[in-house]
């Protein structure tokens, strides 16, 4: 349901409720406001890219809009807790053993049993693309009686859990899922809110389900609006007609009352990704080169106006661990002169920072003595172009431990030779080898220090050159309490949100 429609029916609900007579006005009054006035509405950042599939990035959106749900969640430090799985175990170094919840019922009424659990999840390990937390991983799930589960890897992995955390792993019902491959997600999910109608790119309504396996949600429903233009995005907080918006822009801040703006450090980092495989950055020298244009300092105080942190890696400061562990790089290559050498410059217009710093990163690259051109457009329009290696840079916004709140996952798909996210054409064994000894230590100190060492060797490539590292600015409205301001992005809304004045 679109915002603008949302309104319509608002009116029209009260005009019926005057019509009514003197009999009948206090009760149509009251189902007004229950129709209304506790539906939460919410402008999303981006339109989904594969009709809501949530094995795909869509999967984020159902998410956060709680109407997905995973075997497993991860707590504030990122560790695995209990959530349709009540407990697991550690058979062997490959072998998990998951017990689900029993009394959890689908959106469509079926049961949650360890049958749907193996439908699930083995349709993820079988999709094309594959999620990208399977990157890298071969998984079979079994059932194990009727509540139970047997997750085995082909390799030992110390973070199975973790990995059944991410939305892309979310349960649903049997009927989701067709026999092309595809994923239907309508009135399939376990969560508090039941995804009625999906309306293409355009917006998505959600009603509460009263079924849930939890507490009751407080809100009767959720009314999304996918709002693109950051501005727009802003303008609809502002005026109060969203409740909720994401990512506002920085340039839109000053026109909100500041009480409306809640800023959240995040682990996402903005980062210019050349082409390793062929053109002009083919070249590690000239890679280098483009290295030693970038001015963060300048990016950071004109675009972000302050309101972000300069790199100093792929991980920023939402991992407090990160940048006591670093060591200078050392055999870094050296840069030689571009000499007008042509390159094409690519980004999105989605998160409305981007061009601005695409526009800044030119005037830095040229000063240099690259020639730029640049080319922006909507995400879902550049995606496939970014990944098949269409262009020589691209600028980039990556969350670094979006998928199992751990960062291999993030690196091995961005950077290792077989990653599905591979934007840099990367392909080097002294990449992939640090990768896999970091996937291989269990969840510790040693783990991290590998991660690091993994980092390093990324940066040694020059194929990623990080600039600086984004904080969120979450846009909610005065009536809206208990949203979740998540650095993880993984959710917003609860069972627990509600719109004060609204009761249930």
């Amino acid at each position: 349901m679109t915002l603008r429609r949302a309104f319509y029916l608002s009116f029209g609900a009260l005009s019926l409720a005057l019509l009514a007579g003197c009999q009948q006005e206090e009760p149509t009054r009251e189902d007004s406001a229950s129709a209304d006035s506790k539906r939460l509405r919410v402008a999303m950042l981006q339109p989904p890219r594969s009709g809501l599939n949530p094995l795909t990035d869509d999967a984020f959106k159902l998410s956060r809009w709680r109407t997905a749900e995973t075997l497993v969640r991860l707590d504030d430090d990122n560790d695995p807790q209990p959530f349709l799985a009540t407990d697991w175990a550690q058979l062997d170094e490959r072998t998990w053993r998951f017990e689900i919840r029993d009394n959890v019922t689908f959106h469509d009424g079926t049961p949650l049993t360890a049958e749907q659990v193996v439908r699930a999840l083995t349709a993820a390990t079988h999709a094309t693309p594959r999620p990208r937390i399977l990157d890298g991983v071969t998984m079979t799930i079994e059932a194990d009686g009727d509540h139970a589960v047997r997750v085995r890897t082909e390799t030992p992995d110390p973070l199975v859990p973790n990995r059944l955390s991410s939305p892309q792993l979310a349960i649903m019902a049997a009927k989701a899922y067709g026999e092309d491959g595809r994923v239907n997600p309508i009135e399939a999910g376990t969560g508090p809110f039941v995804l009625k109608e999906i309306n293409g790119t355009q917006s998505a309504r959600l009603d509460r389900y009263d079924d849930y396996w939890g507490e009751r949600a407080e809100l009767a429903g959720i009314d999304a609006d996918y709002v693109p233009d950051g501005t727009a995005r802003a303008a609809a907080l502002r005026t109060g007609t969203a409740d909720v918006a994401e990512a506002v822009p920085v340039s839109q801040v000053a026109l909100i009352d500041p009480e409306l703006v809640h800023e959240v450090p995040m682990p996402r980092t903005n980062t210019l990704y050349l082409n390793t495989e062929r053109g002009v950055f083919s070249d590690p020298t000239m890679r280098a080169a483009a290295r030693e244009a970038l001015d963060q300092a300048a990016i950071v105080r004109t675009v972000y106006e302050g309101r972000a942190d300069e790199a100093k890696g792929l991980l920023g400061p939402a991992l407090a661990w990160a940048d006591g562990l670093r060591s200078p790089i050392e055999g870094r290559t050296d840069a030689a002169d571009p000499n007008g050498a042509s390159i094409t410059l690519g980004t999105f217009t989605d998160r409305a920072e981007l061009p601005e710093v695409a526009v800044l990163l030119e005037q830095q690259l040229e000063a240099a003595g690259f020639d730029v051109h640049q080319e922006v457009r909507q995400y879902a329009h550049i995606e496939s172009d970014m990944l098949s290696g269409q262009f020589d840079a691209f600028i980039l916004s990556r969350a670094t431990m979006l998928d199992s709140g751990d960062p291999v996952a993030y690196m091995y798909s961005d950077f290792a030779c077989e990653g599905s996210f591979n934007i840099a054409q990367l392909c080097d064994p002294a990449v992939d080898e640090a990768l896999a000894r970091a996937a291989d230590l269990p969840t510790g100190p040693e783990r991290r220090q590998a991660i690091i060492d993994a980092e390093a060797a990324i940066l040694k490539t020059d194929a990623a050159v990080p600039m600086l590292h984004e904080r969120v600015i979450q846009g909610e409205a005065a009536r809206v309490a208990n949203t979740v301001r998540d650095p993880r992005e993984r959710e917003l809304i609860t069972e627990h949100t509600r719109l004060d004045g609204a009761s249930r």
